[in-house]
């Protein structure tokens, strides 16, 4: 993969149910009236009223500022947060449209980042010719007054932890890392915990809408980027411009649903890289059929479990880092023969290319820095829902449901999910539809075999908003623009560029 189609990939393929992270959120309060009103409340004034001061950033054709925000909503005035914001100028030709937010999800993934590294240079460049390319980084995350728990050592002890545990005392320690987890967190960032839900991130997204100048939002939100998009198009519906929602969540359901459907997911991703790699000469898990791949996989996984290999460093590769990389070789098929070729290796007794793929989804650098990645993750999520299960005895009751949805993946994912069960602060939000009445036409798109965002997630989203329109890509991976299909882009760039929506239920391949 070249390396801007691996940022892209891994820029939106954060918050998945994975490994010892609980899954993408979709939950967030319903909107208030108050949250609905005039933008401008007394309260807000300040914030609604401030003056960007922007600056060079160090990366030629960017600019960079910090915006502030209440801290507290609820308690505007009683303590502000910073945001940190980047944008590059529309380049032209044509007429300047406004200012084109863009988030690539996670909840956790740097929206500057994204912004910088690809869609500010990786967009279509009519798209990168009318608007401003903008992004914030959200609050908690990367460069806006980021959540921190583990120190690097200790994260690398977090990420190795057997996530299938077998008996009560791997059970035991499971579920001690997660309160190691979460009391790093309330110690590290315990004053910003309660206040980085998706709902307070949307507020925060007016105002720099309002600061920019535009009367309307125009965004385009990446998986759980769409749900961060729906949550502002309820609070402000009347405020909604073009908005894109690609690789789209479902506000309307439970913690435990959200995962058990990422679970099945991951389990539709990885037949379709079977299916593909049983087709290689080089396949590492046979060239029979699907399901004996499966059964190939599970093998060795047992077997990293019982006997991790070396990798070249002081880490070695067991069952957990191995189904880390696995995984993060399905958002893309890009990265399937990246997969074949680690796979190979770890059979062989090298784990360096598994735990290459597992150190690019939790963004661990060389030195064995970590971003806040996997911090803020998990912090908006056990913020934005109730947890999926209250104690280890419901994940064991739920076990044969995620199994069956994964007899590869399902364990792991269904342990996961208990990663909010101890958490500090007691969640805010609520499952609920998402309708925005009043908004106008918002785009969502789902990827027929999408691993982290299940494409009947996009069917419900678009059926849940007042103005959904639905455009289907057929295909594999996660999220659907920018991917390599005409049709797709068309539609989107269309859209972006004349504010004329596809037809609703419009299919791409």
């Amino acid at each position: 993969m070249d390396t801007r189609r691996l940022l892209r990939t891994f820029a939106t393929a954060l918050g998945t149910a994975g490994l010892l992270v609980s899954g993408c959120s979709s939950g967030g309060s319903a909107p208030s009236a108050s949250a609905t009103g005039s933008a401008a409340t007394e309260e807000l004034e300040p914030y609604y009223g401030q003056k960007l001061s922007w600056r060079d950033c160090g990366v030629e054709g960017f600019q960079c500022t910090t915006m502030k925000a209440p801290l507290d909503y609820e308690k505007a005035g009683e303590g502000d947060i910073g945001l940190a914001v980047s944008r590059k100028k529309a380049t032209g030709p044509g007429k300047r449209i406004g200012s084109l937010l863009v988030n690539p999800g996670g909840p956790g993934g740097s929206a500057i980042g994204y912004l910088q590294g690809y869609a500010a240079i990786g967009y279509p460049a009519p798209v990168r010719a009318r608007y401003d390319m903008v992004a914030v980084d959200p609050r908690g995350v990367a460069r806006s007054e980021p959540v921190t728990c583990l120190t690097g050592k200790e994260m690398d002890a977090y990420t190795q932890v057997d996530q299938t545990p077998d008996d009560e005392d791997e059970v035991a320690r499971l579920n001690a890392a997660f309160k190691k987890f979460a009391a790093g967190c309330e110690k590290r960032s315990g004053k910003i915990l309660p206040h980085v839900s998706t709902v307070e991130t949307a507020r925060d997204m007016d105002i720099l809408r309002s600061l920019l100048g535009d009367e309307k939002l125009h965004y385009v939100g990446a998986s759980y980027g769409t749900f961060l998009g729906a949550t502002y198009a309820d609070l402000f519906p009347d405020r909604v411009g073009r908005l894109v929602l690609d690789g789209a969540m479902d506000p309307s359901l439970p913690a435990i649903e959200i995962n058990r459907d990422q679970t099945a997911g991951f389990e539709t991703a990885f037949q379709s890289f079977a299916a593909d790699c049983v087709k290689q000469q080089d396949c590492p898990l046979g060239t029979s059929s699907t399901a004996d791949a499966a059964v190939a996989l599970k093998k060795l996984f047992a077997e990293l479990d019982t006997e991790p290999v070396p990798t070249g460093e002081t880490r070695k590769l067991g069952e957990s880092l191995a189904t880390t990389g696995v995984i993060a070789a399905m958002y893309d098929e890009g990265a399937w023969p990246q997969l074949r070729e680690a796979l190979a290796g770890a059979k062989r007794g090298d784990g360096s290319g598994l735990l290459a793929l597992a150190d690019s989804y939790y963004e661990r650098d060389p030195s064995g820095k970590y971003a806040n990645l996997m911090f803020a993750n998990a912090a908006v999520n056990c913020l934005d829902l109730a947890p999926a299960f209250s104690g280890p005895a419901e994940v064991e009751k739920a076990l044969p449901a995620f199994e069956k949805a994964s007899p590869v993946f399902g364990r792991g994912f269904a342990w996961a999910a208990l990663n909010c069960d101890n958490w500090p602060v007691e969640p805010s939000g609520t499952r609920h539809r998402t309708e925005a009445e009043g908004a106008a036409p918002i785009v969502v798109v789902g990827t027929t075999r999408d691993p982290a965002t299940p494409y009947k997630w996009a069917e419900a989203l678009a059926d849940q908003l007042s103005s959904g329109v639905l455009l289907t890509y057929e295909g594999d991976g996660h999220t659907a623009f920018g991917r390599g299909s005409d049709c797709i882009d068309t539609a989107i760039n269309t859209y972006l560029l004349d504010g004329t929506p596809p037809k609703d239920g419009k299919k791409c391949t």
